[in-house]
């Protein structure tokens, strides 16, 4: 990964990370992937999102993180779902792993897993699990350890309404 790149977490969503991680998101799904949202991706939509997930941060139940290149812009996020029930105090769910496409393929996704497996260790978790419609993604994660669990057939939809396949993935972390 380029030494421009830095990775953040977002202890507070202000209005300018908003307008990042909405630029981000919009992006991705308008770029298919499959990620909750359908087309059309209104930014009424993302920042609707985006404040919720704040919202989250604030109560402890996830946390953020932002992959920022030198002038501050936000290029990739990922979150940790913290919030679980009590008989799984153990475990999170790793969610919206997403890379703008101008800036794919220079390692931001793999420093965000990083980054997001030791803060969840840290939190306490020694569980991750994840779901994805990503053949780059499914690489990714195989890449660093993740254990493939299998696909769920028509689990969602990508943006354009097509049905898609999900794949789970678990990685137990160890300090």
């Amino acid at each position: 990964m380029s030494d421009a790149i830095r990775i953040r977490c977002l202890e507070t969503i202000g209005g300018r990370e908003i307008d990042g991680l909405s630029d981000v998101l919009i992006d991705c799904v308008e770029g298919g992937a499959s990620v909750s949202f359908m087309l059309p991706m209104s930014r009424e939509k993302a920042v609707a999102f985006w404040r919720h997930a704040s919202a989250s941060v604030v109560r402890g139940e996830r946390f953020v993180l932002a992959a920022e290149d030198t002038d501050g812009t936000i290029v990739g996020t990922v979150q940790v779902i913290l919030a679980q029930p009590e008989n799984q105090p153990h475990r999170g769910d790793l969610a919206k792993m997403l890379v703008h496409r101008r800036a794919r393929r220079r390692g931001i996704g793999a420093a965000l897993l990083t980054s997001a497996e030791s803060r969840a260790l840290h939190a306490g978790k020694t569980l991750l699990v994840l779901d994805t419609a990503s053949d780059d993604a499914e690489r990714l994660y195989a890449r660093h350890g993740w254990q493939r669990c299998g696909v769920i057939p028509n689990y969602a939809l990508f943006p354009d309404g097509q049905p898609c396949a999900t794949i789970i993935f678990f990685k137990v972390l160890a300090p």
